[in-house]
């Protein structure tokens, strides 16, 4: 009998090292790109876990989705760059960019905090002129629902060419949302998720079920390793 195929995962992984990552200032819309660290850091890490029988087998990955932002890009072309494949086929998707941080854009959180107010807290107020906690709780979900389309509809479909792995490539609070929704838990839960500059987390499918979501791995070959 033939061993039965997994199902589809889901790779999550955070852009690398920038400016304002290493400052802490919220990056939002805020364009910047990897620091040379950064790309360093991301071009080791691509030659470790990208390749044949590793962990993104370029092989299984059939859907990637990237955040329109030069240091998402930057970070999934450099994740690639020594695989003998070369970059795979991808789109630039919308949903995966970072939560809109509004007034709080490029600000650390003491100095938001003086703006605003003692008691902000951006998983459950949001950011004013920016999204809110159920802005970006609609954007994951909008994912979520994809992606389990695509796995869904390619299942048992082994020879199909949307039958595989999908990737997304996005930012911090993002992912932590996204891992949240995953989950099934409420956005405010987030807080508990950790997605460091680099960093991969891991979601798919319990019990050969797409109904039942799991976490796989968390906040894999990020800081601390570094």
């Amino acid at each position: 009998m033939p061993k039965p195929t997994r199902l589809p995962r889901v790779y999550v992984v955070r852009h690398g090292e920038t400016a304002w990552s290493l400052s802490g200032q919220h990056t939002g819309r805020t364009d910047i790109p990897l620091t040379e660290h950064g790309e360093e850091v991301i071009r080791a890490l691509g030659k470790r876990i990208v390749g044949e029988g590793k962990v993104l087998d370029p092989a299984n990955i059939k859907h990637c989705f990237i955040s329109p932002r030069q240091r998402a890009q930057k970070t999934f072309q450099l994740l690639f760059g020594s695989s003998p494949t070369g970059v795979p086929e991808h789109s630039l998707e919308d949903n995966v960019r970072e939560w809109d941080y509004g007034v709080a854009e490029g600000k650390v959180t003491k100095d938001i905090k003086a703006e605003i107010g003692e008691d902000w807290d951006i998983w459950t107020m949001g950011c004013p002129e920016g999204e809110t906690p159920e802005q970006i709780r609609d954007r994951c979900d909008a994912m979520i629902e994809k992606i389990v389309d695509l796995t869904s509809a390619h299942h048992g479909q082994e020879d199909s060419p949307g039958h595989g792995d999908i990737l997304i490539v996005s930012h911090g609070h993002f992912s932590r949302c996204f891992l949240t929704r995953w989950a099934g838990l409420e956005i405010s839960q987030g807080r508990i998720f950790v997605a460091d500059a680099g960093a991969m987390s891991i979601c798919g499918f319990q019990h050969r079920n797409f109904d039942e979501r799991s976490l796989l791995g968390l906040n894999l070959f990020g800081e601390i390793e570094q």
